[in-house]
């Protein structure tokens, strides 16, 4: 049986998806498997998501050791996973809360773009795409998730300039909504959360889905594309 590395919890209609797998919180192709699970849990028509990490680390991307491993099979598929299971969450039907417990580096930083409200907390935390100096591609299904949410004026700094930043100023970027203690990110993910619960359905859905309706056709046709070269 496979370590949980992805748990899911529910609190009313609030369904809580923690990512804990003891290091880096990194989307190897086990982690999205086991959110993908996660999200098979959570209703569709009613309340709101929240998605958080372990302490001190929400997420840092894609597993390192995989892409250096040049096992092109597997890398092609721990990517075309992620892929997927961001779009998921990008046009998941109901609320989705970022509570960002740490650093969101690299694919952190896009899922974080996936969330409709998006928690970060004040420290030496980082938050960015830092693909530029790891000479890495920016590929179209995620590329498109933060020029959808980055401020005009952070866009080449936050893509290009691979800047990284702390919380307070991802806020600045766009990035971030809301930024607060460690010690209240929950308290305040679960208050947000009660509020977006009370959305109405389907009218929530609907209307998410016309307001992404660009960057989502972006992308589904961006994984199609790349599901046919693998």
């Amino acid at each position: 049986m496979s370590e949980k590395i992805a748990t899911i919890k529910k609190e009313d209609d609030i369904s809580i998806i923690t990512l804990n797998d003891g290091k880096a919180n990194v989307f190897s192709p086990e982690m999205s498997n086991q959110l993908n699970a996660c999200l098979d849990e959570v209703d569709t028509e009613s309340g709101c998501l929240i998605i958080t990490g372990r302490e001190g680390m929400f997420s840092a991307g894609l597993d390192l050791k995989i892409i250096q491993s040049g096992d092109v099979d597997r890398i092609v598929e721990m990517s075309s996973n992620a892929f997927k299971l961001l779009a998921r969450i990008f046009s998941f039907p109901r609320p989705v809360i970022a509570a960002c417990s740490g650093h969101g580096i690299a694919l952190g930083t896009f899922l974080i773009c996936c969330c409709d409200y998006r928690i970060g907390i004040k420290g030496d935390f980082m938050l960015g795409a830092n693909e530029m100096r790891t000479n890495m591609v920016i590929p179209t299904p995620i590329l498109e998730l933060i020029k959808f949410r980055v401020n005009e004026s952070h866009k080449y700094r936050a893509v290009l300039g691979a800047e990284m930043y702390n919380y307070s100023q991802a806020q600045e970027a766009g990035l971030i909504d809301d930024v607060v203690e460690v010690d209240n990110l929950m308290t305040t993910a679960k208050d947000k959360a009660k509020d977006l619960a009370t959305m109405g359905h389907p009218s929530y859905s609907m209307t998410k889905e016309l307001f992404i309706a660009e960057p989502m056709a972006k992308i589904n046709e961006a994984i199609k594309e790349h599901q046919k070269e693998s």
